[in-house]
């Protein structure tokens, strides 16, 4: 399968291990009624999801500021909506969204399975572009953050992935030369293409669908590793 022995591997976070979708909808579900905002949560996470990653890609290319982001998926969602919401209100849902998206710990299917599988025959890593400050509580409040000896976060590295330098710092702090690494994530450009640039190996866990391709191995469900590790 692999060209190379594996020894280490590095995971994604969001929308790999923990459920983003569903922990992000729960997490508007609460804000919007606690700041009184009143919009069909359905229509709102239905405008916001393609924007929330439009807003990602611009960011992981610097077009945009951590407060840019935070800001303008919610203002341009809301303009959308042709929903009259005051530039207040937008900063504090921004502000109370980070403060309590952590708090819900839904996990993706066979998350914790895999894992353990993985946790005695491997050495695991987390390599995420989410900021600092949320992702240890997510990786806390989920049950799984003792899976992992090194997380590595994009704050930390000063850039994001697909950038060279946060996988580097990702293998020089696990110690561990690229071809015994596999990286695995959902996002192609980010994680595999970022990963691979580097002579690490990758494993493609396709949880938005993308068209099949020639690249790396796809797997459909985390349970599948078990077959391939």
């Amino acid at each position: 399968m692999f060209d190379h022995e594996v020894t280490d591997v590095f995971f994604d976070l969001d929308h790999t291990l923990w459920d983003f979708e569903k922990n992000s909808a729960l997490t508007f579900a609460k804000i919007l009624v606690d700041n009184k905002v009143k919009v069909d949560l359905d229509g709102f996470l239905e405008i916001y999801a393609p924007i929330n990653l439009q807003m990602w890609a611009l960011y992981r290319e610097n077009a945009i500021s951590k407060s840019e982001l935070r800001y303008q998926r919610l203002k341009k969602t809301f303009d959308t909506l042709h929903a009259p919401v005051s530039d207040e209100v937008i900063h504090k849902l921004a502000h109370d969204y980070i403060l309590n998206l952590s708090s819900f710990t839904h996990l993706l299917p066979n998350t914790v399975e895999t894992l353990e599988y993985l946790f005695p025959k491997y050495r695991l890593h987390i390599i995420t572009n989410g900021f600092q400050e949320v992702q240890t509580k997510k990786l806390r409040g989920s049950g799984i953050h003792h899976y992992f000896q090194k997380i590595i976060d994009s704050e930390m590295a000063g850039v994001k992935k697909p950038h060279p330098h946060i996988f580097q710092m990702a293998l020089e702090m696990a110690s561990v030369d690229p071809k015994n690494s596999l990286m695995i994530g959902d996002n192609m450009e980010a994680d595999i293409l970022g990963a691979k640039a580097l002579g690490m190996q990758a494993l493609h866990y396709n949880f938005h669908g993308d068209d099949n391709h020639e690249v790396c191995t796809m797997i459909h469900d985390l349970i599948e590793i078990k077959n391939i590790l």
